[in-house]
């Protein structure tokens, strides 16, 4: 466990770099007193905003750059022009030079993940990384993987998310052996495509001893709570989470719409206000904001875009959360530990291909 945590932050990246970046340093850094940071982007913009922060200035030094990845740019656009000098591959870059134990970005994503697992590469027995966030739920939260990193997974990728999903969720909820579960369309065994049966037959057969697998889960069971752990392809999570997120706003909105027909639903809001705003609290995205890139031989956390200062805080947060607590040694010590079910996995497939 490092004695600080060092955080190096892409102060150019999401719809208002430096103005939600540092203020959202600022509020992590009233949380977290043992971090120091690393403001890698435009000094220019970067010093006014740290000037009103002095806790915050004083626990930072600054990295210049003027140099931004646009989020209209392809990954492959990215590592072309961004390679080297742009702020997002400055603050990986520190991470890749022991400069910086995690890296946190509110830039684009596919940039993101084509930076990071270019320079940072990926874990042994690792193919692909995938995107992890915490998804609040009638339980509290649940850690879902991968949410658009990839797109498609085998049986070795799911498996391997299983373990990586499992080791975040003993750091951030504080259990030995989570519960994990596998986004299916069906609870039954014979449903789904072949790669994610496999993977549940794999699963089951070596009873791993860090993670308790409890079958297949269906979309519905996310919001339930049913696992601390959910386990799907980058392409239904992606559209899981976009629909969830979109839901929640709809809610929000048609709420909102029938509180302010009459007299008397502004009276009932009035009686129910504590209600709402609970209600309001547990459905907030900036408390959920923050995705780890897991698989990589780093840390990564991804911020929205278009966050607010606290919602980048707690991005932030996440990525303090995964170093203090040592998350990648966590999750090379699982790996390693599972290492023969991922290699058997791994080899079948080759010999069949």
């Amino acid at each position: 466990m490092p004695s600080k945590v060092r955080i190096a932050l892409d102060a150019m990246g999401g719809d208002d770099g430096a103005a939600v970046v540092i203020p959202g340093a600022a509020i992590s850094l009233a949380r977290h007193r043992d971090t120091e940071f690393l403001l890698v982007g435009d000094r220019a913009k970067i010093e006014p905003e740290l000037e009103r922060h002095p806790q915050l200035k004083a626990a930072s030094k600054i990295v210049h750059t003027d140099v931004a990845v646009s989020g209209s740019d392809k990954p492959s656009q990215a590592l072309r022009r961004g390679r080297k000098t742009s702020s997002m591959w400055l603050a990986i870059d520190a991470v890749k030079k022991g400069e910086a134990d995690v890296a946190v970005s509110a830039g684009n994503t596919g940039a993101l993940m084509a930076m990071s697992r270019f320079h940072l590469r990926t874990l042994p027995s690792i193919d692909r990384p995938a995107i992890s966030a915490i998804w609040p739920t009638k339980r509290g939260s649940s850690v879902v993987l991968d949410l658009g990193a990839t797109l498609g997974g085998d049986a070795h990728h799911l498996v391997s998310m299983a373990v990586m999903g499992a080791a975040k969720a003993s750091v951030l909820f504080n259990k030995k052996r989570p519960t994990v579960g596998l986004l299916n369309i069906g609870t039954e065994e014979v449903k789904g495509h072949e790669e994610i049966r496999e993977a549940s037959e794999i699963l089951r057969a070596r009873n791993l001893p860090e993670l308790d697998y409890i079958g297949f889960v269906e979309g519905d069971d996310i919001g339930k709570g049913a696992a601390d752990v959910i386990v799907t392809e980058g392409f239904s999570g992606n559209i899981a989470l976009k629909t969830a997120e979109g839901t929640a706003r709809q809610m929000a909105e048609l709420l909102r719409n029938e509180l302010q027909r009459s007299w008397l639903s502004r009276l009932g809001y009035l009686f129910a206000r504590r209600a709402f705003q609970a209600l309001r609290d547990k459905m907030d995205p900036n408390k959920s904001n923050g995705g780890v890139l897991l698989g990589l031989n780093g840390i990564v956390v991804k911020s929205h875009g278009g966050t607010s200062a606290e919602g980048f805080a707690y991005a932030i947060d996440v990525g303090y959360e995964m170093a203090h607590y040592d998350l990648l040694n966590k999750i090379n010590q699982m790996l390693n530990r599972e290492g023969g079910a991922l290699s058997s996995v791994q080899a079948a497939q080759e010999a069949v291909s």
